[in-house]
């Protein structure tokens, strides 16, 4: 099928669109939905500014749409930035949120599109696996539950940082891939990448178990 991705910059839509890719989709465009406040309902916000340099990075059309942040908004903006796209379906990355899946099939329906959602419903230690079997490179660039410290922020998700994450989930009652908003990812690069990001610049704010990476520049780099 010609499919839009919904993509945020983070590890579950990269390795959504990845999936999505190694079934034979093709990705006509990249899909984000920017809001104007830290408290959208539905989409991801850290460092989103620099989603179109991702989407050079994966050398694949963006086309952006903004939302106030509300539920209302959100599901406005989705619907709005679909309308008029030549797709079949739309990829999400989505993993087990009841909220955002019925919210985005919700559209979806409404305009005939299928959801096309290579993560739905696996178990998140599973999930954690193929992603890193997958070749993505993300880092952490928000952390926002108790158990995250100062350190976090910035640190490549790899197969040692699983150890610790199931740690956190056993003490804490983590998700150990952020489903419930506990830490936010940047992706760097992956297999389906033309160029790889490299951040040049950044500044670390964190405050009471809670903190973000902010990216202040970035480079595109051959591979």
């Amino acid at each position: 099928m010609r499919l839009a991705a919904l993509y945020s910059g983070g590890k579950d839509s990269s390795l959504g669109l990845y999936l999505a890719m190694q079934m034979g989709h093709e990705i006509a465009y990249l899909v984000n939905v920017i809001p104007s406040n830290n408290d959208s309902w539905i989409f991801h916000v850290p460092n989103v500014k620099y989603v179109p340099f991702m989407a050079d990075a994966l050398n694949i059309p963006l086309v952006t749409a903004k939302t106030d942040g509300t539920e209302e908004g959100d599901i406005r903006a989705l619907a709005n930035v679909l309308k008029g796209l030549d797709i079949d379906g739309v990829v999400v990355g989505m993993l087990w949120s009841d909220y955002q899946w019925d919210r985005i099939n919700r559209v979806l329906g409404k305009m005939n599109l299928a959801m096309i959602a290579p993560l739905w419903r696996k178990s998140q230690s599973m999930i954690y696996d193929e992603m890193l079997a997958a070749g993505i490179d993300s880092i952490i660039v928000g952390v926002f539950a108790d158990g995250f410290n100062k350190s976090w922020l910035g640190r490549h998700i790899d197969k040692d940082m699983k150890g610790e994450l199931l740690a956190l989930n056993k003490k804490y009652g983590i998700s150990i891939m952020g489903e419930g908003g506990e830490y936010e990812s940047f992706t760097l690069d992956s297999p389906i990448h033309r160029k790889k990001i490299k951040i040049l610049e950044h500044s670390v704010a964190y405050k009471n178990s809670s903190g973000t990476y902010d990216i202040i520049s970035i480079e595109l780099k051959d591979k």
